[in-house]
């Protein structure tokens, strides 16, 4: 048992995909998260620049004591992981080892399609990781730059043209490929989930890397008999921008009202 906050980040909206699930999965547990709003997004930063936003984020987050630290960014965790993971004396734990299990499993043609930020595709990670789990696999990569903007301006939903048409310009190598598994390999990606399977199709299985992350973290805190043991957590956000706009889309994604728990810091001074 231990009663500690799981630590969450990411560089804005996104990583609020593996906060959702970890409600879901263990919602005894206190969540504190940060967003990196100010500095979003992180895929197209250099090496260095990623790892050391990283460590800013982590170094905010160790101010709570916290038992674990979840890195729910796909390009933070393809960059800086065995970095953070090496300096820190708590668990820090990824998405993509696990999505790339998931992805390995559920493929029935070895075409698999992973879409994921320019850092994240440039690392290879989720390549090297696949094609060890299974080496047969035909992986078809491609970097997305629009779609993280797009969502931290909101534009996640059916109906809207913009996005749709991205999808469609982004996604359309996938579809000709015939790819049956598709690696949603930055956690803000499955923000456009529904956009997304509408244009692939019911055939094709998306691998939501946030998800499979929080399903990591739950399996590991119980294996180490780390579970909290209280009925109904508490959620804390923090961000390094505008409170209110976080607030709002946070509010509609988790389809809980978050105002008021909402707070904004400087991440320059960690």
């Amino acid at each position: 048992m231990d009663q500690k906050p799981i630590g969450v980040f990411d560089s804005g909206l996104g990583g609020l995909t593996t906060v959702r699930e970890l409600m879901r999965l263990l919602p005894g547990e206190d969540i504190v998260y940060f967003g990196d709003t100010g500095r979003v997004p992180y895929g197209s930063r250099s090496k260095e620049t990623i790892r050391k936003y990283a460590r800013q984020d982590v170094a905010f987050l160790r101010t709570f004591d916290l038992k674990a630290i979840v890195i729910a960014c796909g390009t933070v965790s393809t960059t800086a992981l065995d970095l953070l993971a090496a300096e820190n004396p708590i668990p820090v734990m990824g998405v993509v080892e696990p999505a790339a299990r998931a992805a390995a499993r559920a493929t029935r043609s070895d075409a698999i399609g992973l879409i994921g930020t320019q850092a994240t595709i440039r690392s290879g990670a989720y390549e090297r990781y696949i094609s060890a789990l299974h080496p047969g696999a035909r992986i078809l990569s491609k970097a997305c730059p629009l779609f993280v903007p797009l969502v931290e301006n909101g534009r996640f939903h059916r109906g809207d043209i913009v996005i749709e048409t991205v999808v469609e310009e982004y996604l359309s190598p996938m579809k000709e490929a015939g790819v049956d598994t598709l690696v949603l390999g930055c956690t803000h990606y499955p923000l456009l989930e529904e956009v997304i399977s509408a244009y692939m199709g019911p055939d094709v299985t998306l691998i939501n890397a946030g998800a499979e992350g929080a399903r990591e973290v739950a399996r590991k805190l119980e294996a180490q008999d780390a579970l909290a043991q209280r009925e109904q957590g508490s959620s804390r956000y923090f961000v390094s921008d505008s409170v209110e706009d976080f607030a709002r889309l946070a509010s509609i994604f988790l389809r809980q009202d978050v105002t008021g728990e909402v707070a904004q810091v400087d991440i320059g001074q960690f």
